[in-house]
């Protein structure tokens, strides 16, 4: 019964890493992509990062307000990263390729899976750029084993959070017109209701709820306590990954059913 068990699990996990291969190559041949949305990272940290820093009026417990703001536009760049992945599925489907995907036996959650590794994949590449433009800017880092295993962690739950959530709602509107509204509708939002450039000790109390409710809060402040020191963390690093993990296998299973109503 346990062979069984795993040759079905490798079997899953097989199916879930040839869809995020197949994404992934795309970025290979394209790899601009990547080097765009680096300017985002660069002038959030380069400009609004030095400005705030100079005026040292948001409480940040005594960290740099560069170091604070580091982490939070990393999980910003993986936001940005994920959240627009579902065009890519409703290109998919004007090309035919997910009429193929639901014709294949693969388990739908396994291609949604595959499609959120993926994106997990692609914002570990923009950690590399923010880590590195943060690095320069003399922010001093994290670099032990745990720390950097912990935020590769938080970067793929994060991004795969956000991937999965941005392929429901290609199944919803199903064109790619109101999913480009609808996401940027939903960026700006999920970004300044978070802790991602100040903490939510300031904030008043309704945004303070939003901010609890809002995933994006626990992404940052994991990444935050792996990039700069667990003692940086608002909340329990436990309890971060368990809110993103939770997340996104509840996302995951919604996207699995509502997959193949992209098509209908």
């Amino acid at each position: 019964m346990t062979d069984t068990m795993l040759r079905r699990a490798g079997q899953y996990l097989s199916k879930v890493g040839a869809i995020a291969d197949m994404d992934m190559r795309k970025l290979r041949h394209d790899p601009s992509e990547l080097l765009t949305r680096a300017i985002q990272p660069l002038l959030w940290l380069m400009v609004f990062g030095q400005v705030f820093a100079q005026g040292r009026g948001i409480p940040t417990g005594g960290i740099d307000y560069l170091a604070f703001l580091a982490p939070g536009i990393l999980a910003q760049s993986v936001l940005f990263v994920a959240i627009f992945n579902g065009i890519s599925v409703i290109w998919e489907r004007d090309l035919g390729i997910v009429h193929k995907f639901l014709a294949s036996p693969a388990p739908r959650t396994a291609l949604v899976l595959g499609k959120a590794l993926a994106s997990g994949l692609r914002a570990l590449v923009q950690a590399l750029i923010v880590y590195a433009i943060a690095v320069a800017l003399g922010v001093h880092l994290a670099w032990s084993l745990p720390a950097l295993l912990g935020s590769v962690a938080l970067i793929l739950l994060g991004a795969g959070l956000f991937s999965t959530f941005s392929l429901i709602i290609a199944c919803i509107v199903k064109t790619r017109e109101r999913f480009m509204g609808i996401g940027q509708v939903l960026t700006m939002p999920l970004f300044f209701a978070s802790n991602a450039i100040y903490p939510t000790s300031i904030m008043p109390d309704w945004l303070k709820a939003i901010a609890r409710a809002n995933p994006l809060t626990y992404l940052v402040d994991g990444l935050r306590a792996m990039m700069l020191g667990l003692h940086a963390g608002t909340f329990a690093l436990a309890l971060d990954f368990a809110v993103l993990a939770g997340a996104l296998a509840v996302l995951v299973l919604i996207g699995g059913r509502m997959y193949p109503r992209l098509i209908t």
